[in-house]
């Protein structure tokens, strides 16, 4: 597998009813063998702090809130609080007056990649304006070189001429003010050059999740073939650990002793809920099945 680290993407909706239709529209996509985007969470909440902690890290961040006045309301405040957490905010675009949970999923699938495919153009941008930037950082070191130098040699002949020539005097006052804007041109354009560094040893240095094909993994860890895959999905489910991801034949944490080691707690919880797991399977049917009949 690649070393890289897919780029992380996660969606914010407005409740519980519109996670599942996300869901719903995702079965189909296979963003992470195409792209190397993977989306590690759909987050229902209409809640500023709830949100800021649940998109904290993401690459992208998909708002995919109702199309109604409240919906573009809680959307626009999303987007002024949350946009220091994450790297990119992209607002997924619905037929106007829809409610998500009643938009048809391959509606809600087409513009999962397309909102994403936005994003990294726009990035593509700042990429391109960032190294504007920096060329122009670079003419504005030479202009003002240029003109200091000039100022100088024509503080020296002001000396000599001072009585005689005011003229030299008046070009001299014009040449330090625009030594001046140049000058103030060039703080603002180191401030730029330096805000967009910044930026970007933060997405280099961040923490990122590396991904590990499950079954691989867990006969690496206990010389055993997995069998029921299924059953780390949902007893992961029901944990909900932090840091851990599983979906569509993978384990992703920020490090492979991290998964191992969640993966020794579900073998552990497998010996002793195994067979009640498999009862109320059978009594219920996969499709009927519910994670919170363990807590009865």
């Amino acid at each position: 597998m690649d070393a890289r680290n897919p780029i992380d993407v996660r969606i914010i909706v407005e409740g519980a009813s519109d996670v599942e239709k996300v869901s719903r529209a995702m079965q189909n996509i296979a963003l992470g063998a195409e792209y190397r985007i993977t989306i590690s969470s759909i987050i229902p909440t209409t809640n500023p702090e709830i949100a800021k902690k649940a998109v904290r890290g993401a690459d992208i961040l998909l708002i995919a809130t109702d199309v109604d006045a409240p919906g573009r309301e809680l959307a626009d405040k999303f987007q002024k609080c949350l946009k220091k957490e994450v790297g990119h905010i992209e607002r997924m675009k619905f037929p106007f007056g829809h409610d998500v949970e009643y938009i048809d999923p391959l509606i809600i699938r087409k513009e999962i990649k397309n909102a994403i495919v936005r994003a990294g153009l726009l990035s593509i941008a700042n990429i391109q304006k960032y190294t504007e930037i920096e060329d122009e950082l670079w003419r504005s070191k030479d202009k003002l070189r240029s003109f200091k130098q000039e100022n100088e040699d024509l503080s020296v002949e002001n000396q000599k001429l001072l009585s005689q020539n005011q003229e030299i005097l008046d070009s001299n006052e014009k040449l330090e003010n625009k030594l001046k804007i140049v000058e103030d041109e060039f703080q603002s354009a180191k401030n730029k050059h330096a805000d967009m560094k910044n930026k970007y040893h933060i997405l280099k240095n961040k923490k990122l999740f590396e991904a590990f094909p499950l079954k691989e993994l867990w006969k690496e860890a206990f010389n055993e073939e997995l069998i029921d895959e299924e059953q780390i999905y949902f007893i992961s489910n029901e944990f909900k650990p932090e840091k851990i991801i599983l979906g569509q034949g993978y384990i992703a944490s920020h490090s492979k002793e991290d998964a191992v080691n969640w993966l020794k707690i579900i073998r552990t919880v497998l010996i002793f809920y195994d067979s009640k797991i498999d009862d109320l399977k059978e009594d219920f049917g996969d499709e009927k099945f519910s994670p919170n009949l363990l807590k009865q």
